[in-house]
């Protein structure tokens, strides 16, 4: 289950150089989005960008981003890119309270949390019943993608045909230990990430008081403690441990039943390679794992520093279109 077609660039060695260019150097793509509003029936709301431009009845591609990121980071529009060059018409979703305004409930978004996946979905089968539709997600989006498929199994609405989910946190806790670990690098991930999520917790203790500890969300310093004080206290877990023993995507990957493509790097710095379900994969026909020796966190740079290239985002379209002949299910 190696990936194959993939050369890491010679110039970004390691697995952090790759990773970082990717997320905050890389050329970003602008394909031309319009933002819409769902409503959503709890009284919040998702903003939504669809890809401008797409011939009506053309199947559409449905994408989730990662943890903080949103419709607009670049591996989203690397990938809606791609898409649109092989005729797809795009839908990226940002999650709640990451389009750049905050979402109107006090509940968010977190690694395990299908609904509303599910219901963008089920909004775009209701749309046109007739039209394909296909899935990807990335790190965070990828675990929600990965789950919402296992949890479903056959019951999947019939327009969606395949799916793709890159660099996925298979064990959140294992994630989270690697993330909560010593030296540089993890203190750069973590500090990165939980600097706009306690920004965004302490929000909503202002807007809710009594619903989080202030104080205490101001001194986490780790996901341990921030998922122990935040995630698992406005979504109903025990605890952190609980959050990520019911949230990991590993669990389910035996119980996807429709045509499923995992992309993960052998040195992603985030999750751990002892933590991809490869016997899980193994045993369930409707999932292909590939794992690429490098490639890092959502990043698969390959090509030149003039002429970078992002394998992931085009290997993701290639699976997807060579789906679109076989009838789901």
């Amino acid at each position: 289950m190696s990936g194959t077609g993939y050369r890491r660039a010679a110039w970004l060695p390691g697995p952090h150089l790759g990773t970082v260019y990717a997320s905050v150097a890389r050329p970003w793509p602008r394909p031309p989005f319009r933002r819409e509003r769902w409503d959503l029936p709890d009284g919040d709301f998702l903003d939504v960008d669809r890809l401008a431009g797409a011939r009506a009845g053309a199947p559409v591609l449905v994408i989730s981003h990662g943890l903080e990121g949103n419709s607009r980071a670049s591996y989203v529009r690397g990938l809606a890119a791609a898409a649109s060059r092989r005729g797809l018409a795009v839908v990226a979703w940002n999650f709640r309270g990451c389009s750049g305004e905050p979402n109107r409930l006090l509940r968010q978004y977190h690694s395990g949390e299908t609904g509303d996946l599910a219901w963008v979905v089920d909004r775009l089968a209701s749309e046109d019943p007739a039209r394909p539709i296909l899935v990807a997600g990335f790190s965070l989006g990828g675990n929600q993608l990965v789950k919402w498929m296992g949890e479903r199994g056959d019951d999947l609405p019939a327009p969606v045909r395949a799916a793709v989910a890159v660099s996925v946190p298979f064990d959140l806790e294992a994630c989270a230990v690697a993330l909560d670990g010593p030296g540089f690098w993890p203190f750069v991930y973590r500090e990165r990430f939980l600097r706009r999520l306690r920004r965004k917790a302490l929000r909503k203790a202002a807007e809710h008081p009594g619903s989080l500890d202030p104080d205490a969300v101001r001194r986490s310093r780790t996901f341990s403690e921030y998922d122990g004080l935040v995630t698992a206290r406005l979504h109903g877990f025990a605890s952190a441990q609980d959050y990520w023993r019911r949230c990991s995507a590993a669990r389910f990957v035996g119980s996807v039943r429709r045509d499923l493509l995992l992309l993960s790097a052998d040195d992603d710095p985030l999750v751990p390679a002892r933590s991809i379900p490869v016997a899980e994969a193994r045993g369930n026909p409707a999932v292909r794992l590939e794992v690429t020796p490098g490639g890092g966190h959502v990043a698969f740079v390959s090509g030149t520093p003039l002429a970078p290239a992002f394998w992931a985002e085009e290997r993701a379209v290639a699976f997807l279109v060579s789906r679109l002949g076989t009838a789901g299910g």
